[in-house]
């Protein structure tokens, strides 16, 4: 996955490169699909939810630049795959997960990960009890960010999502908080489903 994968498409940091050999993948999949886990394709975990292909979470990790001492968010952490991978590179991650059932599989699966705090919640509105932080990242695609998880971002901390365009086409994006601010440059297609509640609004008609 690392070499066949990741490094051909620009996921070349030693550290994310560590970080992905470090977690097993087939622990963080539906028990049938484990012999699947390595594929470069999402792993379903529930109806609509559903873990990154290891191409976009790559993407998002290593534009992430994490250091040991960020204070990371991560949002829709599923079964904790992206949780266990970002705990490699920071000291502090607290994992969100609005749906029970998936929560308490990312608890089981995150026991061993000293550095995981996994709460439950929704989404869209983050985890302000531990806010600020000097990474957000969400493990999935959004339509739209909410203002309350920008909020909970600190003054020149960055965001890493896939964003679906106006043209349908999601790509992976990053975004530095700046005078309260938060434009997002996309830098990469990367597929993803939309997580719960990041779907745009539906537009009024008479």
């Amino acid at each position: 996955m690392i070499d066949s994968q990741l490094k051909p498409c620009g996921v070349v940091s030693p550290r994310v490169s560590a970080a992905f050999f470090a977690v097993p993948r087939e622990a963080f999949v539906a028990a049938g699909r484990r012999g699947l886990a390595y594929v470069d394709a999402p792993q379903p975990l529930k109806p609509g939810r559903e873990l990154l292909a290891p191409l976009s979470l790559g993407l998002l990790v290593e534009h992430a630049e994490i250091q040991p001492n960020d204070k990371v968010l991560i949002v829709g952490t599923g079964s904790g795959y992206s949780a266990a991978i970002v705990s490699q590179l920071s000291n502090s991650v607290v994992a969100l997960e609005s749906d029970s059932e998936l929560a308490a599989e990312a608890r089981d699966n995150l026991a061993a990960y000293a550095e995981v705090r996994v709460v439950e919640g929704p989404l869209e509105k983050g985890w302000a009890e531990a806010a600020p932080y000097s990474l957000i990242l969400i493990d999935g695609a959004v339509e739209e960010l909410p203002v309350e998880l920008i909020a909970q971002l600190a003054e020149g901390g960055r965001l890493l999502a896939i964003v679906v365009g106006s043209d349908g086409v999601s790509r992976a994006a990053k975004g530095i908080r700046r005078a309260g601010l938060l434009p997002l440059e996309p830098f990469a297609e990367a597929p993803g489903a939309v997580l719960p509640s990041f779907g745009k609004a539906p537009a009024f008609q008479f």
